[in-house]
């Protein structure tokens, strides 16, 4: 048997499934385990993972490191579920090994961004996460009248994630009207925050994000990241090993280039 763990946005929690948020919908992750001859079933949920268009993540130094399917939170007629693919940045990530003790592991409970094998997360990631609903809405139920919840259930989530992770004092913009590349209205969002590094160079990292969730064929797609934008050179400085290009514009580019991808 192999033991699958599921989570929010590649957030791991262990809670109990009938946990709610006050204000809030219900939350629930699970933990569940396949056997081989479920392969064919677990086959055919690829085709509910987000796509990316184009060739970006194949140029840059993008690596996956978490695929997951979760319950993301409960209306009352419905699961809505999402189907997540995590990238990080693998050569920043490498050329800051010898300073693993500056990064982001998560608290004490194990509340883990980025749910990785190794245990060490990431300051420059991206996301995509496709929502559904089950069962589905019904008829005269469109995603215009579910688009509110939905933005703000993605809202909460992303910044209770990075919480978890140990960002400090996190500030969220106004919302942005901007559209995909294939068209579709979008609603997106910038984060501001700090990384606070004990015993390092640099008292804190600074840290900016971005989060777009738009509608598209009866669903929603979240997408979303962080990258640094203060900071990281003097982190490199102290770091062995091949030193990647840190540029805070270009990382901003390409997260949102990105985010407009996803399909």
């Amino acid at each position: 048997m192999i033991v699958v763990t599921i989570s929010r946005w590649g957030h791991t929690r262990a809670v109990d499934p009938e946990e709610t948020d006050n204000g809030h919908c219900s939350s629930k992750w699970h933990t569940f385990t396949k056997s081989k001859d479920d392969e064919h079933v677990w086959r055919s949920m690829s085709d509910e993972f987000p796509e990316i268009a184009g060739d970006r993540l194949e140029e840059g130094d993008w690596e996956q490191r978490a695929r997951t399917e979760s319950t993301v939170f409960q209306t009352p007629t419905a699961s809505v579920v999402g189907h997540t693919v995590l990238y990080d940045d693998a050569a920043l990530r490498k050329a800051l090994g010898d300073a693993n003790s500056y990064l982001p592991n998560g608290d004490a409970k194990g509340n883990l961004m980025i749910d990785t094998d190794d245990g060490i997360g990431s300051w420059r990631f991206f996301f995509a996460t496709a929502l559904s609903f089950r069962p589905p809405l019904a008829p005269g139920i469109g995603t215009a009248s579910m688009r509110p919840m939905v933005v703000s259930e993605a809202r909460r989530s992303f910044e209770d994630d990075m919480r978890a992770r140990g960002f400090k004092d996190i500030d969220r913009g106004r919302s942005q009207r901007a559209r995909t590349r294939g068209g579709k209205r979008m609603s997106l969002n910038k984060l501001t925050t700090r990384y606070p590094i004990e015993d390092g160079p640099i008292d804190a990292l600074d840290i900016e994000g971005w989060l777009g969730v738009w509608s598209t064929g009866g669903s929603f797609r979240i997408a979303g990241g962080c990258y640094p934008t203060g900071g990281l050179e003097t982190l490199l400085d102290a770091a062995d090993g091949d030193r990647p290009e840190g540029d805070p514009g270009g990382y901003r580019d390409e997260l949102l280039e990105l985010i407009r991808s996803v399909q």
